[in-house]
């Protein structure tokens, strides 16, 4: 800014606004490679453990899964919780000071009306739940089939299950959202 000029509430508020998006796109991009990744990990980690003929390596899988799609979600429902406020606090405080007439940030609440957006959400959530829950699940139950199961062994795979369970559990309640 330079010399002379008023720092406005405008002003201030629409820097928020550039800051805010600027971390919603990368955390997008962030979110959106995790799925990526956790796709080219999975196929490594199967590739490795059909190859060795080592059942107990599936077990590595649910673990990966659980991190990342722990990741996965944390930024997702900070990217919409970055809508959220753009459209309920933001947009709304611009409109007052503005005296602009209609809501401000047009965007934020447009696209939410796309008559496609519901299928699109439940498809997402699909993949979502298949990526972190059902490839790992998969592979817990194709070692509890196979003959490497040991006590100690056995007993971490119930314990991922129940933590998969639980990161389930977060998936639909954030997707109710």
């Amino acid at each position: 800014m330079a010399a002379g000029e008023d720092i406005t509430e405008s002003r201030l508020l629409l820097a928020e606004y550039d800051r805010i998006k600027e971390e919603q796109k990368a955390r997008i991009g962030f979110r959106d490679n995790l799925l990526y990744f956790t796709l080219a990990v999975s196929t490594a980690v199967l590739a490795i453990a059909v190859q060795n003929k080592h059942a107990q390596l599936l077990l590595i899988l649910p673990v990966i899964c659980l991190v990342l799609g722990w990741t996965y979600l944390v930024n997702d429902e900070k990217i919409s919780a970055i809508g959220r406020y753009t459209r309920d606090q933001l947009g709304p405080r611009l409109a007052e000071l503005s005296g602009a007439p209609g809501a401000v940030f047009g965007w934020e609440g447009y696209h939410r009306g796309d008559a496609n957006r519901t299928t699109r959400k439940r498809l997402q959530i699909a993949v979502d739940l298949f990526t972190y829950l059902a490839l790992p699940m998969s592979c817990v139950i194709a070692f509890w089939s196979s003959r490497d199961v040991q006590p100690l062994l056995l007993t971490a795979s119930i314990v991922q299950t129940l933590a998969l369970a639980v990161l389930a559990w977060q998936f639909l309640r954030y997707a109710e959202r």
